[in-house]
């Protein structure tokens, strides 16, 4: 399920863009960047209708490290949100934020088994958007994660969330 994309100059060095990438595959790539001594940092979400929140935090979050993987929500248990959300199927979200020049994996997950794919991957950091004392899903997956590595809560952006977008859309038709 790997699929390269062109490269790209990032600060100017050249790299490769992200790839959408499988779990099991993802975990054979960890063993080779552990060997090499490269910090890997992981941040999840459901990034839908991608905003400039998302960008900032995923742009953060690559400061962290040496390898980003961007963990991405799936559909399952979408019924725990709000009615018709996300809106973009799993796969077109991990395409388009494996394609931002910050990410170097995004991978797709059930949002109950992201304790588990934490544990797998065994990242350096987990970067977590908001804040630990009032989001409950962030401070359960940095109790999962233990001692082992650090978890870091970058502020949420004021002013955009895909709710508020989705509340600017309905509002061109009021």
């Amino acid at each position: 399920m790997v699929r390269l994309q062109p490269i790209v100059v990032v600060n100017g060095e050249s790299r490769d863009l992200g790839c959408v990438i499988s779990q099991d595959e993802l975990i054979l790539r960890r063993v080779e960047w552990k060997r090499n001594g490269k910090r890997v940092v992981f941040a999840s979400g459901t990034f839908d209708l991608l905003h400039p929140g998302h960008v900032r935090l995923i742009e953060q979050a690559r400061s962290h490290g040496d390898v980003l993987v961007i963990g991405i929500e799936s559909e399952a248990n979408s019924h725990d949100r709000l009615p018709g959300l996300p809106i973009t199927p799993s796969a077109e979200r991990a395409e388009i934020v494996a394609a931002l020049g910050a990410v170097d994996f995004a991978v797709e997950f059930d949002p109950n088994s992201s304790p588990q794919l934490a544990t797998r991957l065994a990242p350096d950091v987990i970067v977590q958007g908001g804040n630990p004392a009032s989001d409950k899903k962030a401070f359960h997956l940095g109790e999962s994660f233990s001692s082992a590595g650090k978890v870091i809560y970058i502020p949420l952006e004021p002013g955009h969330s895909t709710a508020r977008l989705i509340e600017r859309i309905k509002n061109l038709n009021a």
